[in-house]
């Protein structure tokens, strides 16, 4: 008798989906702490997570793309900012 593999993780290896479930939840991590500090740095990170944890087929999907979006997100703030500002520093007030 053999038994039917779980739709979920079709297509997958057992130690593949847990790393990919942790990568996504890191991209999302990642993309919103960006949009305040290092975004720099943070977006293009959450956005390489985030399209690895999709590429390896993560049970996460919608935490990833939105680790995807959040790190876009970030690159447009700093470029808002190197804009606006003449700066990558964020300021307010005068």
């Amino acid at each position: 008798m053999q038994l039917a593999a779980n739709p979920a993780t079709r297509g997958r290896t057992r130690s593949a989906a847990p790393a990919a479930d942790g990568m996504a939840v890191a991209a999302f991590v990642l993309g919103l702490v960006g949009l305040l500090v290092m975004n720099i740095l943070l977006g293009p990170i959450a956005i390489g997570l985030a399209a690895t944890a999709l590429r390896r087929g993560t049970a996460r999907r919608g935490r990833a793309l939105l680790g995807l979006a959040l790190g876009i997100a970030d690159l447009v703030a700093l470029a808002v900012l190197i804009t606006v500002n003449g700066t990558v520093i964020w300021t307010f007030g005068g």
